[in-house]
């Protein structure tokens, strides 16, 4: 179960305390290496999460986890929520420290969902269109793949989203139809 307040109050003194011993940078990038591998592994998500697996052993997995990945101002910090049994919000603190993160240093989280893979070309088009047509000037762009959307692509950035997709085309026909708007212009 999520608990955003948790996580938010657990990533702003991971934030604090990285800032001060300006180690920012390579928290961020931990805090991103540990958002990856609970993506990539929902076998780790579910052992973070699980009640009946004992807590020495999930330190010791986790450990094994991040022992040459992560710095050590993060390992102690990981270390110190599974002592404590919050390792179960770990990937919530995680995503909680990039975005405080980003918010603090002006970038903002761009997603792209495409049917293929996107080119380099198409990304970086997109990210000159929006620094071009916003004030946004920092932008970390996230790709995604949905063959659910038929073709065109959806972008979502600041709470809004830009829907080019076949599939949202399709839909609106298909609502002009079960309105039937025409046939009262026939008569």
């Amino acid at each position: 179960m999520q608990n955003p307040r948790l996580s938010g109050r657990y990533a702003k003194s991971l934030v604090v305390l990285a800032q001060e011993q300006n180690q920012f940078d390579a928290v961020y990038t931990d805090m991103k290496y540990l958002q990856q591998a609970c993506k990539q592994s929902r076998e780790f998500t579910n052992l973070l999460r699980s009640p009946v697996i004992n807590a020495d052993i999930k330190e010791k997995i986790v450990k094994e986890v991040i022992s040459k990945n992560v710095s050590a101002l993060s390992a102690s910090f990981i270390q110190l929520l599974v002592r404590k049994g919050r390792e179960r919000n770990l990937p919530e603190i995680a995503v909680a420290f990039i975005e405080q993160y980003n918010e603090i240093n002006e970038i903002h989280s761009i997603k792209l969902t495409t049917v293929t893979a996107a080119s380099e070309e198409l990304k970086a088009a997109i990210i000159q269109k929006v620094k071009a047509d916003t004030a946004i000037q920092k932008i970390e762009l996230e790709t995604m793949v949905d063959e659910a959307i038929i073709g065109g692509f959806q972008l979502e950035y600041n709470g809004n989203l830009i829907d080019a997709t076949i599939a949202r085309d399709l839909r609106d026909i298909q609502k002009q139809f079960q309105k039937n708007i025409y046939v009262r212009n026939i008569r």
